[in-house]
């Protein structure tokens, strides 16, 4: 049985199991305005001292994959205590992934659902950018919602988010309700099944005609 090396490296799709095709899928949902409004946004909201990446989607992951950047920002947007006390650049692989892991702790707190988060491999492995883009935008128009004071940048970069509408109901009026629904479920305690067949049983008809 020969084997053909050059076959086999052709077929070896990426180390972390995406075919190419699927990968070129994700790549497509990357948009490089997004890129450059949340660039700008970030570096009007931390300051000129987070510095700029290299035009480009490689350029824009480098940026943000040690998680200085990002942890950079989820703390301007907290005017307490800072979520995250301590930032460190570090050429190490697990710190770079830790400081990703705390900025999305910390943007869970502020709001971000998990849906709306992406996994620390999609940045640090470049495996979905876009997802990236999905979750800052989403911090973006949670920032710009709060309006607290802490949000830097242009306010129509995002779209405000809807606001729940939540009713606050007296004592009296949880007690009032209550009541009805007491009343309704009474109205039905005197209710008979007699007559009523079990599901798959075929009702009975007697003819009392000889």
């Amino acid at each position: 049985m020969s084997f053909n090396l050059g076959t086999a490296m052709a077929n070896k799709g990426p180390s972390y199991g995406l075919s190419r095709e699927v990968q070129s899928k994700i790549d497509k949902k990357y948009d490089q305005d997004l890129e450059e409004r949340l660039t700008e946004w970030i570096i009007a909201q931390c300051g000129a001292g987070v510095g700029q990446p290299e035009a480009g989607k490689t350029g824009w992951q480098n940026w943000l994959k040690d998680g200085c950047v990002l942890c950079e920002l989820i703390n301007s947007l907290s005017s307490g205590n800072k979520p995250i006390r301590k930032i460190q650049s570090s050429g190490m692989a697990f710190k770079q992934m830790e400081q990703i892991s705390q900025f999305l702790n910390a943007a869970e707190k502020y709001g971000i659902t998990k849906t709306d988060m992406f996994q620390t491999v999609d940045l640090w492995e470049g495996k979905d950018l876009a997802a990236v883009q999905r979750t800052l935008m989403t911090l973006g128009s949670l920032a710009v919602t709060r309006d607290d004071g802490t949000y830097r940048g242009d306010p129509n970069w995002f779209h405000k988010k809807s606001v729940e509408n939540k009713r606050e109901f007296s004592e009296d009026q949880l007690n009032e309700g209550r009541s009805v629904i007491g009343l309704q479920m009474g109205t039905n305690k005197g209710a008979s099944q007699a007559g009523m067949t079990g599901y798959g049983r075929p009702r009975q008809i007697l003819n009392n005609n000889p």
